[in-house]
């Protein structure tokens, strides 16, 4: 018998199928491609370049967010997608005796990286609406980490409701994910004058199209950054490469692309709800570019299944109690999105 060996249950990602011809809605990617200044970085990088390492600070990038986000440079941290920024957060800050506090139901890394790195933590259970109960952080803690709008439920915490968590937790690190905030709600970028504590999580995956690429970033105060920075040259330095950095700095700058398509994402949700629920579908309110619904006169499981024999992958959680009963459909094109409604009226009858 090997001793020493780490025990833990990890993180399990959607499924990545292999066949060509599908409609992908099962892993929140963006529905429309790399925007036109995207394409020609890429097309001009150098492949010669390759033999050198990339920056250890990403200046252009952290330059060009500045500018687009309205911070300074020193306020942000840039890395290998925003699970590398959300793992580097752990170890950066949540080191107190006292348990840092997510929901129950969230963002799935969120419990492997606190069992990985021997951070004590407390699941708090969402509202019966699935919301997230501001009172329930309102106490003692290690930090709190929390998803907004929030995944796999898509609803929104207001921006109020936030300042008030912030407000009540000044000598703890208050971690704000907003992997899906450009597609509705309010950021947090406006509290960050105001509160130290406040660290801000975003990612090119979702709103930028550029899941492939891995690269995400954190904004806060400089100093809490500065840990991050520690944290990161302890472990990985160079872990955003020369042509990451390249095409999310071009993204960046062509970011009108990227709002005007974030929109038409917003519009298709909205009309696909609508559509889910004439069918009398359960349809959680949201402000993503994912539904959760609860499917009427034929269980989640059984849809699912039929969805995917016509190659139309979409997201269940059949060991996740609370939404077992669910689906979460990421939103495709308009079409993709009326190919799926056609369906499911097809299998109603």
């Amino acid at each position: 018998m090997i001793r020493g060996l780490r025990q833990i249950e990890p993180y399990v990602a959607g499924t990545q199928p292999a066949e060509k011809d599908i409609i992908k809605l099962n892993t929140n990617e963006n529905a429309y491609g790399a925007s036109p200044r995207v394409r020609k970085a890429l097309s001009a990088f150098k492949a010669d370049d390759l033999r050198r390492y990339s920056t250890l600070d990403q200046a252009k990038l952290r330059t060009a967010l500045a500018e687009n986000l309205g911070v300074r440079p020193e306020q942000l941290i840039i890395a290998n997608g925003s699970d590398d920024v959300l793992s580097i957060a752990f170890l950066a800050f949540f080191n107190n005796p006292e348990p840092v506090l997510f929901p129950d139901l969230t963002y799935g890394f969120y419990k492997v990286w606190a069992d990985l790195y021997q951070v004590p933590y407390e699941e708090i259970p969402l509202a019966d609406d699935f919301t997230i109960k501001t009172e329930d952080y309102l106490r003692d803690n290690g930090g709190i980490i929390l998803t907004n709008p929030n995944a796999p439920t898509g609803i929104y915490k207001p921006l109020a409701e936030i300042e008030t968590i912030l407000k009540a937790n000044p000598e703890t690190v208050v971690v704000v994910d907003e992997a899906y905030i450009n597609f509705g709600g309010q950021s947090a970028l406006s509290l960050l004058k105001d509160y130290d504590n406040l660290v801000i999580i975003r990612t090119f995956s979702k709103d930028a199209a550029l899941a492939g690429l891995r690269v995400g970033y954190a904004i806060a105060n400089p100093e809490l950054i500065a840990v991050m920075t520690a944290v990161k040259h302890s472990i990985n330095p160079y872990s955003v490469d020369l042509l990451a950095e390249a095409l999310a700095t071009a993204a960046v700058e062509d970011w009108d692309y990227y709002q005007n398509n974030a929109q038409r994402i917003q519009q298709t949700r909205n009309w696909f709800s609508q559509q889910l629920r004439a069918l009398d579908f359960e349809v959680l309110p949201s402000k993503t570019n994912f539904v959760l619904t609860k499917p009427a006169g034929i269980s989640a499981k059984d849809l699912f299944e039929v969805l995917q024999s016509r190659k139309i992958y979409v997201r269940y959680f059949p060991k996740v109690k609370r939404i077992k009963d669910y689906l979460r459909i990421s939103i495709g094109k308009a079409e993709e999105m009326e190919k799926v409604i056609e369906t499911i009226k097809e299998l109603k009858g």
